[in-house]
């Protein structure tokens, strides 16, 4: 852990942030919740250049239910706040900002648009003709599969040719061959057994539902992530699954679709296919998204931490 947070990372809140700079909700250390998770160690200590207040959220507590016990470390009446840590189900989320306005406080990315851009439904149409094609369909966490019939006309509008199955949120691309990619979508079968196996694997994990994407051969090594906020791409990194890699992507495709989605901080994986064009793999909410190793994030939060009400 970063020697950067230490001194000051016993308080329940650090109150000690520039009047008017926005707060940032972080992880606590789940074997010790009245300091920072090390793992954000370095993006506290970004924050805290910035001005921005730090509060601590008890991510356990809210996955288990208890917003209100999962906030108790926040100060009422603190002003609004980034949540940074790590992943949140959509449903949990909007818990955890109805108890932080119990407290008088806010998210500055409500519920509504963190679902919005965690969900592949959310961000889709925004970004068509920038993404591979996708087609999905509502499945419940330990429900079964949909049947080989309904997978083969749910991924009939993709015509034939190889796919991805994931979820609303995440893939399984460790388990490439056997619950990730489809050689062929129009192969009932082959689809079914796909599918019916990354059900298995997600079991009470599945987010949403079940998505299939057209497959696109991608460059290797030409992967970027874009951080937005506000509309204004302000930092751009490498992936974190490529660590030390860092691409440049045009931007201008990009922005127009960012400014319809509408939300403040996003983010937008890109890749580079085959034929030369950058293409939109994920978009995420930049509260969730992971910043790879040894990234400069200082001038990211100084926008965040300063980014006016709207």
């Amino acid at each position: 852990m970063s020697g950067t947070t230490s001194g000051t990372s016993e308080r329940n809140d650090d109150t000690s942030g520039a009047s008017g700079r926005n707060g940032f909700l972080f992880c606590a250390d789940p074997l010790r919740i009245s300091r920072p998770d090390p793992q954000f160690s370095d993006e506290v200590a970004a924050a805290r250049a910035a001005g921005g207040r730090i509060a601590l959220l008890d991510h356990d507590a809210l996955l288990a239910g208890d917003a209100a016990g999962a906030v108790a470390r926040v100060a009422r009446d603190s002003g609004p706040y980034w949540y940074r840590g790590w992943m949140i189900p959509s449903g949990r989320y909007a818990e955890l900002e109805a108890a932080l306005g119990a407290r008088g406080c806010a998210l500055l990315t409500g519920a509504a648009g963190y679902r919005r851009a965690h969900e592949l439904p959310g961000w889709y149409d925004e970004f068509d003709g920038l993404t591979p094609r996708s087609v999905w369909c509502a499945t419940a966490p330990g429900a079964s599969p949909p049947t080989a019939g309904e997978l083969a006309g749910l991924a009939a509008p993709l015509g034939p040719g190889p796919g991805i199955v994931k979820d609303f949120v995440k893939s399984r691309k460790h388990e490439w061959h056997e619950a990730c990619y489809v050689p062929e979508l129009a192969a009932r079968e082959q689809l079914a057994a796909v599918v019916g196996r990354f059900v298995e694997l997600q079991g009470s994990f599945l987010s949403g539902g079940l998505v299939l994407r057209v497959f696109e051969t991608f460059v290797a090594g030409g992967e970027a992530r874009v951080w937005w906020v506000d509309g204004d791409a302000v930092l751009v990194t490498a992936h974190p699954d490529t660590p030390g890699q860092v691409s440049a992507p045009e931007l201008p495709s990009l922005r127009a679709a960012v400014g319809r989605l509408g939300l403040r901080w996003v983010t937008t994986d890109l890749a580079l296919r085959q034929d030369g064009v950058w293409r939109v793999v994920e978009v995420g909410d930049g509260q969730v998204s992971g910043l790879p190793a040894g990234a400069e994030a200082g001038g990211l939060f100084a926008a965040l931490a300063a980014a006016g009400a709207r």
